[in-house]
């Protein structure tokens, strides 16, 4: 087992990384003190794992399971309600500690109710996808979406601690799989030039699932993510380059429909848009270019837009929330390891990047 440490003084914890975690009784005994502990899972992962955490926590908690439904287009306000329902149903106060059983999803909903209830209790990360293993479980980005714009409702919380464990991922889609890699590869275009290079060199064992290659992809991506949340919690300056492909990606989601594309899958293209914008303003070279379509095509992950009107994508992207003064400000990349926030890019290129339908 590998422990990484998020340092951030009062709310520091640490990121826990191997097989067979869920097992390991002494992880629950010393981050969960309260007597009521409510597990909040969603239908698909439910039967998979839910009594295994039952089982693994001490005989004498009193536990409130939690079953949403699965998908991203329940990560909204009803969905959230459900959880206060069941919370204040079981009689549930501020001595209680919820329990993300899930993906992204059930993540980014379990730590926005964990924020809000009672003005705040405690809650633990056991994310069951590779996507929200190396992102979105941990930083303590936390929220729901709005039927006009992804992760418009949310707060900055962190969790006791994020129990990733690897042999969740043997009973993930090879869909979900590929979908977790966009956010993998994501690190090494914006600040690990040589992790891109070893995903380079060892694509073909990750999506065969090698243990040994996915725990290396879970720790290095998690290492990179905790320098930056240590060096900017509250995405204030460095912690908005982690949204490399996600102006691009978020309009993707909200105009198809979400749950439509996979989170993954909408990050991957809009990672291509931002290199393409990049080679076009004269910061990425062409061949660089085609190094990322190349990996990200070995991921088995999109590379090319649906069908969105140019002005359909401004309008989405104009609600990013970066945009400062009505200026859409994008994550580019001045070659493979290094990203920037700007709004110096050429209007004329971005919109012919909007237009593409091919890269």
């Amino acid at each position: 087992m590998k422990t990484i440490n998020i340092n951030l003084e009062k709310r520091a914890y640490p990121i826990y990384v191997g097989e067979g975690l869920i097992e390991n009784y002494g992880l629950f005994e010393k981050h969960i003190s309260n007597k009521k502990v409510a597990i909040i899972t969603n239908d698909k992962v439910a039967p998979l794992y839910l009594q295994k955490i039952k089982n693994i926590l001490p005989t004498e908690k009193d536990i409130i399971p939690i079953i949403l439904p699965d998908g991203e287009a329940f990560k909204n306000l009803e969905t959230l309600n459900l959880i206060y329902d069941a919370l204040l149903t079981n009689k549930a106060n501020r001595q209680v500690t919820l329990i993300a059983l899930g993906g992204g999803v059930i993540g980014d909903i379990t730590g926005f109710a964990a924020a809000t209830f009672m003005r705040g209790v405690d809650f633990i990360q056991i994310p069951t996808t590779l996507l929200s293993q190396v992102d979105s479980s941990v930083g303590g980005k936390t929220g729901i979406n709005h039927q006009l714009g992804k992760n418009m409702i949310g707060a900055f919380y962190q969790p006791k601690c994020v129990i990733a464990d690897i042999s969740l991922l043997k009973t993930l889609p090879d869909k979900e799989l590929s979908a977790g890699l966009a956010e993998v590869i994501k690190y090494g275009l914006i600040r690990d030039a040589s992790f891109f290079e070893w995903l380079e060199n060892n694509i073909e064992g990750i999506m065969k699932r090698d243990p040994q290659l996915l725990i290396q992809s879970v720790i290095r991506s998690c290492q990179n993510k905790a320098d930056i949340v240590e060096a900017d919690e509250f995405e204030s300056g460095i912690r908005a380059i982690l949204n490399l492909g996600h102006t691009f990606g978020h309009a993707i989601e909200t105009a198809t429909g979400y749950g439509k594309w996979l989170h993954g899958e909408a990050i991957a293209t809009g990672m291509v848009m931002a290199a393409y914008l990049s080679e076009q303003m004269g910061w990425l070279s062409k061949e660089d270019n085609q190094r990322i379509k190349s990996l990200i095509t070995h991921a088995n992950l999109p590379i090319n837009p649906p069908e969105i009107s140019k002005q359909k994508f401004l309008d989405l992207m104009q609600l990013d929330k970066k945009t400062k003064e009505d200026q859409i400000h994008l994550v580019l990349q001045q070659g493979i390891g290094k990203a920037i926030l700007t709004s110096d890019y050429d209007i004329e290129k971005f919109h012919n990047t909007l237009l593409q339908k091919t890269f």
